[in-house]
């Protein structure tokens, strides 16, 4: 698969959590490789994933053909098949993919997986699969999803707002959404620093950490300013 701007990510499951997830992150513009078993899954996938192919996940010369050790992330989303989830986590560990995400139906699987190589659990019931997209997009790094077409997350600023006041970055105006708190980069006299309260005469740094809130879309279209 051809590098994007954003590394392609690996979707191994394609049941209701694994489904969502690859669909939001095509939608976002991420470059996703679907893999079920189940061929009759991926048949219906065709027309909304445009790499999804069927193919034994707990077959390592399968995954090796399909490329998986070049991958940087990888998501295992196998549903209530235990043993082939932590299974296809082990292969995948061992393909030295550095950044591993696996869904967990209990404590006890999640503890496994990490064990054999997975770096994050997903709990499905916590965790939906739109919003493990936009953590996995790399400028979100808090998603919380507050209504069905409302969302706050924590990101840092893109450069065009950096270095004037909020006031004439005109934030709301160009993008529809509020930036309704910030943290510093930089260490302050008082000690660590925490998330204060905008006002319009706030004047962000790169690197600072700030919480915006607005339309999914309009914060989806904020998130991917450079």
């Amino acid at each position: 698969m051809a590098r994007t701007g954003n590394d392609p990510v690996a979707v191994i499951g394609l049941g209701r959590f694994g489904t969502a997830l690859a669909l939001e992150l095509v939608r976002n513009g991420t470059e996703v490789l679907a893999i079920d078993s189940q061929s009759k899954i991926v048949q219906g996938l065709t027309r909304q994933i445009p790499h999804v192919i069927t193919a034994d996940s707990t077959d390592i010369e399968a995954l090796r053909q399909l490329g998986l050790p070049e991958f940087q992330r990888a998501v295992v989303a196998i549903g209530t098949d235990i043993q082939a989830s932590i299974f296809t986590t082990s292969l995948l560990a061992d393909m030295g993919i550095p950044d591993i995400w696996a869904k967990a139906i209990n404590g006890r699987h999640g503890d496994i997986l990490a064990r054999v190589g997975a770096h994050h659990i997903v709990a499905p019931e916590n965790d939906m699969g739109e919003r493990v997209a936009h953590l996995l997009s790399g400028r979100v790094l808090e998603y919380v999803e507050i209504d069905t077409d409302f969302a706050i997350i924590k990101t840092k600023p893109p450069g065009d707002i950096v270095g004037v006041p909020l006031r004439e970055a005109r934030v709301r105006k160009r993008y529809g959404v509020t930036i309704v708190a910030v943290k510093p980069q930089a260490t302050i006299p008082t000690g660590e620093p925490r998330f204060t309260d905008t006002t319009p005469d706030t004047v962000l740094s790169y690197g600072d950490l700030i919480l915006v809130q607005g339309t999914i879309e309009n914060i989806e279209r904020f998130a991917a300013a450079e």
